[in-house]
């Protein structure tokens, strides 16, 4: 890509292999003129690769970061199946419909087993297929009534992931950010209503915040937007961006009504890497009913006799973690799933707890919906921040990002602990533990640390 440069790592020398006798250097900007063999590539680079963190440690990932072993198989004897060729790889392509309708219904689409729908790369590309079909119904529906369609807006909180920024700036709509404004920390049905108007293609409800794991109220939202319409005739639609939540909420809070039991909520979308337990990158992206996307938007692939609808930003990429996908739907079940979600909201509850009783830190969630909370220092600390929190915790293996919050709160600096599968209580008071044990040392400074040593990525992007 034009203007990236790509620069050497650690300090102009990648790793080095002397078990041929010979000192072989890993390709740094060019492609050597002889390879080293298969057997030495492996070993040089699988060393370079111990300088990655543990994954099983890291807490700032939503992303699966642990499969069954039969499950990594399947994907390994499926990665050379191209998800976009559904005439060559019909049942991969079936099995990606299954997983739709396995979907949809768990989100309570009317449709039942015809569901609209589709696999994507991720969440990302999911909410920009679910955003470009709110943007052509709403067009659709202003050219019918001859009015402009030069002037698209779509409505969201500060707090959204940064692919909604992306997908307003490509697709030319005007992003009406809603800020986050005190203990309230993400967006609320009579904010929401507040930034609605004529050209507002719909709202975008986030079911698990990134920032504090938290739900935004998608009932009351559509509730308010119902009296809307019944005040000034204005008809707005709800997308949920339920990247991490789709695949929690339906197995521990179950009487949520959150999804397509709501009548304004015309599209969801979830990442099967993230709650849904397998590898990256999978999402999916799935449609009330048919009328939800518009036809334009639709191409049709024949196969088995039968026709596959597809609407997609990506091209070519592997089966393997659509067919994982399937896999972890057949091996767990509802109940597995259920099991497994309320072990990970167990322990991120048991964490939260812990930390609120260490001393220094207030909640700012708590991990009861979403297995994530958040947390920062009390106002009166002021010898460290939260970055040194996180440094310090990293030298134990352990990485909790410490963040701002977005414009208008900037103020509020917290860290956050994601809990996913593969997470056990033991490892939870060991972090607890660690945690105590570094917040102590922090404590005893006689004064506070150069803003040189505060680590961490400030704004928090995604």
């Amino acid at each position: 890509m034009a203007g990236v440069h790509h620069k050497r790592g650690h300090g102009g020398r990648p790793a080095a292999s002397r078990t041929s006798g010979l000192d072989v250097q890993l390709p740094v900007a060019e492609m050597p003129a002889r390879g080293v063999g298969g057997e030495e590539a492996y070993d040089l680079i699988s060393s370079e690769l111990l300088l990655d963190g543990s994954a099983r440690l890291n807490l700032a990932t939503f992303v699966t970061t642990s499969m069954p072993e039969r499950a990594a198989r399947l994907m390994a004897d499926t990665a050379d199946k191209n998800m976009i060729d559904k005439d060559e790889y019909p049942q991969t392509a079936e099995i990606e419909r299954r997983c739709v309708n396995i979907i949809a219904n768990l989100w309570h689409a009317p449709a039942g087993d015809d569901a609209t729908g589709c696999s994507t790369t991720g969440s990302s590309e999911a909410v920009m297929l679910g955003a470009m079909a709110l943007k052509w119904r709403w067009r659709a529906r202003r050219r019918a009534a001859g009015l402009p369609t030069d002037r698209p807006n779509l409505v969201m909180g500060a707090n959204v992931q940064v692919c909604w920024e992306k997908f307003c700036r490509y697709w030319d709509v005007e992003a009406r950010l809603v800020p986050v404004e005190g203990d309230m920390l993400h967006l609320t049905a009579e904010r929401a209503v507040r930034y609605c108007d004529e050209n507002t293609i719909g709202v975008a409800a986030i079911l698990g915040s990134t920032f504090d794991g938290s739900y935004e109220p998608v009932k009351a939202i559509a509730d308010a937007l119902d009296e809307l319409e019944a005040r000034t005739g204005l008809d707005v639609p709800i997308h949920v961006d339920a990247a991490s939540g789709g695949f929690v909420a339906p197995f521990i809070q179950p009487d949520l009504e959150w999804d397509f039991r709501i009548p304004r909520v015309a599209s969801i979308n979830a990442s099967g890497h993230k709650y849904g337990l397998v590898y990256p990158g999978v999402g999916w992206a799935v449609w009330r009913d048919r009328a939800a996307l518009p036809e334009e938007l639709i191409f049709d692939v024949s196969y088995l006799g039968g026709h596959m609808p597809t609407f997609s930003l990506n091209f070519s990429r592997p089966g393997s973690e659509v067919v994982a996908q399937y896999y972890m739907f057949t091996s767990l079940g509802f109940e597995g799933y259920r099991n497994l979600q309320q072990h990970s909201s167990a322990i991120a509850q048991h964490l939260a707890a812990g930390v609120a009783d260490i001393g220094p830190y207030r909640l700012v969630s708590s991990g009861r919906e979403l297995p994530v909370f958040a947390f920062a220092l009390d106002p009166g600390v002021d010898r460290y921040t939260v970055f040194d929190v996180s440094d310090r915790l990293r030298e134990r293996g352990w990485l909790v990002p410490a963040y701002s919050y977005p414009p208008e709160r900037e103020d509020l600096s917290v860290l956050r602990i994601v809990v996913r599968a593969g997470m056990t209580f033991g490892m939870a008071d060991q972090l607890l533990s660690d945690l105590r044990t570094k917040t102590e040392a922090l404590s005893k400074l006689d004064r506070p640390l150069p803003e040189t040593m505060s680590g961490g990525v400030r704004a928090f992007r995604h």
